[in-house]
């Protein structure tokens, strides 16, 4: 029996926010049809903790049996954080109702960014509803210290175990870029507060900031004066770096244990997760973990993984085309990896598409990375021949291994699908990533035609080829369809921006001028942002359109979609737009998606059958 639609959105998946010392896993699952927290126990046996309107997330406090909460209202991302006390009380999960509200202030954002004995850190906007600060909460006394104060975004922020400082990093002036800070936390304030580890006009991108056990440290996924990401060691006394893991053809990212001695390390091999456990101190390969299929554990949206207090263990979460979404526990002493949930059952026995690799080739000599997923029980013969190109968005974004219902859909109604890696995409080195920023934009639109002329030796009818994509993705379907009109037969696009200078303008200010820095700026690029824009060709389109757009979208407004709904139909051509009442930047809801994907599935059929 084939896979079908309606099945693959159905297919609940797992994910692993968070593990205590007693071998608990803070688990999400959208079995519900929202992602809503569960815990699951040791001999794992699973209790449902929330059952909020939205999805939310949460982590455990340290030595309590409390979880903050983060949660939104119809996916705004203008997020609030409640207590939830564990066990729940009855035998019903926590709704909002049951939530103590810790941050709230529905006009503002609030992310929670470090949680500690007695304390948490949370990032927040409501200064101004623009610049982010980095606020530090006593659970016990309710007391709250602005710890640090941007003139923009806060990425993120750790305070040390030793209480003396606190480690953010903020966007800085160059695209895809951080800067690293250190502020102190001594009172009263001294006249060294702030400490500068990079400059703010480094090409470099560092995240995944974490203390050393004795706040002597930090362990930082950078690629500082390098082409891929690698594990680094700043010392704080000699203040200084030192490179301790590093690949020269592959990304990596790491997380330190609790004491410091280890540090497991992802290698990104084009989307799919290589895990090895190091020595922090040689960054000496210790042993390797292996994982039970070809996926990742790191992706939009899976968390990143966990060490146990204790570091007798490592949670995480892991998307692959056969596993859908599981939580897994590895013994990082043994390399043994219990999976914890089954999300591959619910596929009934039916064989998923598995991604080929492909590379192909441009005009200009380059190779646009592509996984190529085909079915070998197609549901329909009118379909052979087809193709649709999903094309991620970001753009800082990659397509990995993992397990999209939407590309198996396709594959298994009979479309061979591509996922490209266009110029833009992270996992391939600096120089890839960021061979689309602010006048190269049109060079990753570029990348579509050669996808296009690479069809036939998939066995594709190039005249039945479609582009589908969300967010920048869809950008990028509106552009291929606007400037490149004669190559597609239709196009899908799911909260995309139609113009970057309406984008730029009527996006949440406080996402502006991180923006900017990616695709150029209103006051000095304006002409260009006008010329890149699918708007500004809107009457070169002439393939038939399907849009999706959520109400409450805080990155790209629903306006992005109405003024090309509103154009295309004013001449008659087929433009339908669906809008959601209560989600915001993409589909989140199952109920919505059963709505909507069907409909589209319908759509891309009627246009691409032979």
């Amino acid at each position: 029996m084939g896979l079908d639609l309606a099945q693959l959105l159905a297919v609940p998946v797992f994910r692993a926010f968070d593990a205590d010392s007693a071998g608990r896993i803070l688990a999400g699952s959208d079995e519900g049809g929202s992602m809503q927290l569960a815990e699951i126990s040791p001999d794992g046996s699973a209790q449902a903790l929330t059952a909020l309107p939205g999805p939310c997330s949460g982590r455990y406090l340290p030595a309590e049996r409390m979880v903050v909460v983060s949660h939104d209202d119809g996916g705004n991302e203008r997020g609030q954080l409640s207590l939830l006390r564990l066990p729940v009380p009855g035998s019903r999960p926590a709704g909002l109702a049951d939530l103590e509200p810790l941050v709230h202030d529905p006009r503002y954002v609030h992310r929670l960014a470090d949680v500690s004995a007695g304390r948490i850190c949370y990032l927040t906007n409501r200064r101004d509803g623009i610049r982010f600060d980095a606020v530090l909460r006593d659970l016990a006394t309710g007391t709250e210290e602005v710890a640090f104060a941007s003139e923009g975004s806060i990425s993120e922020a750790v305070a040390s175990p030793d209480g003396r400082w606190l480690a953010v990093s903020v966007p800085s002036v160059v695209a895809n870029s951080d800067q690293i800070l250190l502020a102190s936390l001594a009172h009263p304030p001294g006249p060294g507060r702030l400490r500068v580890l990079t400059g703010a006009g480094e090409h470099a991108s560092q995240q995944r900031l974490q203390w050393l056990p004795g706040s002597d440290g930090l362990i930082v996924t950078t690629n500082r004066n390098r082409e891929f990401t690698g594990i680094a060691r700043y010392d704080l006394a000699a203040e200084s770096w030192a490179w301790l893991i590093t690949d020269d053809a592959r990304d990596l990212a790491g997380w330190v244990s609790p004491d410091g001695s280890l540090i497991l390390v992802e290698r990104n091999d084009d989307g799919a997760s290589v895990l090895t456990v190091h020595d922090a101190v040689t960054g000496a390969a210790v042993r390797d973990i292996p994982l039970p299929a070809a996926g990742c554990v790191t992706d939009i949206p899976l968390p990143d993984p966990r060490w146990s207090p204790d570091g007798r263990a490592v949670a995480m979460s892991i998307a692959a085309a056969q596993m859908p979404g599981d939580v897994l526990l590895a013994d990082p002493a043994t390399a043994r990896v219990r999976v914890l949930t089954s999300s591959a059952r619910y596929l009934r026995g039916s064989a998923p598409a598995l991604p080929e690799a492909h590379q192909i080739p441009t005009p200009d000599g380059e190779l646009v990375p592509c996984l190529v997923y085909r079915s070998e029980d197609a549901a329909d013969p009118a379909l052979a021949e087809s193709a649709v190109l999903v094309i991620h968005g970001g753009p800082e974004g990659q397509a990995k291994r993992n397990f999209n219902p939407v590309v198996q859909a396709l594959a298994a109604a009979g479309h061979t699908v591509l996922v490209p890696n266009v110029r833009g995409s992270v996992g391939y080195g600096k120089r890839w990533y960021s061979a689309d920023d602010v006048s190269l934009r049109l060079e990753s639109v570029a990348d579509l035609a050669a996808i296009h002329a690479y069809l036939p030796k998939l066995g594709v009818d190039q005249a039945r080829a479609a582009l589908y994509g969300g967010s920048y993705g869809g950008y990028m379907v509106l552009a291929g369809l606007a400037f490149q009109p004669e190559l597609w037969a239709a196009g899908v696009d799911i909260v995309g921006i139609s113009s970057l200078v309406t984008f730029l303008e009527n996006t949440s200010a406080y996402r502006r001028a991180q923006r900017e820095r990616e695709y150029g700026s209103l006051e000095h690029d304006r002409d260009f942002l006008i010329a890149a824009s699918p708007l500004t060709r809107i009457d070169s389109i002439r393939a038939p359109l399907f849009m999706i757009h959520g109400a409450n979208d805080p990155r790209v407004p629903l306006g992005e979609a109405e003024q090309v709904h509103a154009a295309l139909t004013a001449r008659g051509q087929e433009c339908e737009l669906l809008v959601y009442a209560d989600e915001g930047h993409g589909l989140a809801k199952r109920a919505n998606k059963l709505d909507a994907y069907p409909q589209l599935f319908a759509f891309l059929a009627r246009h691409l059958a032979s």
